[in-house]
């Protein structure tokens, strides 16, 4: 294929996954089970890998309905409608997601001037760590319309608040209403000022189902759902099914351009006093990518909290020459 003959048609059935680890595997396993999609190319530097992982997800094509799936190289992913990167190296017991920035940014300016030099018109969802510092990287690297380059951001990290947050008050974590923002990581903000059940707020609902200890409750969870990465990575030595189904619902959302909020990591210009760095904020999400963020109410520590973490971002991004 010329790479310059691309004003390559989008194909929105169609997803790329780039990095074959335990993520990347896991997330293929997802998609394949979502029926989003119905072709599928696994790319990796190994490419036995991605070839020995697109075989065994293959077959259990006829379990979940007709699907193309196959390994490929950068020729072959040009016309997806998203491109999922999940490739980098591994958070390992100890270590920080931040730990991670210089290799994983080395491994992006192999792959997304790939990506760049091709034209590509559809989506590139960062999945990679650390998220917010890898998408402000995709989006200085491939000139790509920010809206169009998104991270997975806190929506795991929501996920886990809500579960948390459903299991304390025995409820259905689908009808918690709560975000964590900022950075995905040690600096990520619960937002606690604006998080109801059903419209109830938050300290009003524990009440009601017997909880009044709120500042003690409310330290134990969000330390929780920080810290359940680290823990989860220390007995098992990796996290990806959480991660995986988050990835499938981002993909849900833009595939059937569903309009809907969730906590992706973005460029922010100017929200919050926040400017030129990814972070997570509640963004509606369609077809298109991000269309604009939701300016949810924060009180004066949350907000505080927020341009700290912004701040933490900030700083390692300076050393990135990008």
């Amino acid at each position: 294929m010329d790479v310059n003959s691309n004003a390559a048609d989008i194909d929105i059935r169609k997803v790329a996954v780039i990095g074959c680890g335990f993520v990347g595997a896991a997330t293929a396993f997802a998609l394949m089970q979502s029926r989003l999609f119905s072709e599928m190319v696994l790319l990796d530097a190994n490419h036995d890998k991605a070839e020995g992982e697109a075989m065994d997800i293959a077959h259990g094509v006829p379990f979940s309905g007709q699907m193309k799936i196959y390994a490929g190289d950068y020729d072959d992913i040009i016309d997806a409608g998203i491109i999922v990167i999940t490739a980098g190296a591994n958070q390992k017991p100890g270590e920080t997601r931040i730990d991670l920035v210089h290799k994983n940014v080395g491994i992006f300016k192999s792959i997304i001037p790939e990506i760049a030099k091709r034209d590509y018109k559809g989506i590139l969802l960062i999945v990679s760590n650390p998220v917010d510092i890898l998408t402000y990287t995709a989006v200085k690297l491939s000139g790509l319309p920010e809206n169009r380059v998104i991270g997975s951001g806190t929506v795991l990290d929501t996920a886990r608040f809500k579960y948390l947050l459903g299991e304390h008050l025995s409820v259905d974590s689908r009808s918690v209403h709560a975000f964590i923002i900022g950075e995905h990581g040690d600096s990520e903000i619960a937002v606690w000022s604006s998080a109801n059940v059903s419209g109830i707020p938050i300290d009003d609902f524990c009440e009601m189902r017997g909880h009044f200890d709120h500042a003690r409750a409310m330290k134990e969870i969000a330390e929780s759902v920080k810290n359940s990465a680290y823990e989860i990575i220390q007995k098992k030595q990796a996290t990806y099914y959480g991660i995986a189904m988050s990835v499938k619902r981002i993909c849900e959302v833009i595939v059937r351009d569903e309009k809907s909020i969730l906590p992706i990591s973005t460029m922010i210009h100017g929200e919050y006093g926040i400017d030129d760095i990814a972070l997570s904020m509640p963004a509606i999400l369609g077809k298109d990518g991000a269309e604009t963020h939701v300016p949810i109410s924060l009180n004066k520590l949350e907000t505080e909290k927020l341009l700290k973490s912004a701040e933490t971002l900030k700083d390692i991004a300076k050393g990135l020459e990008l």
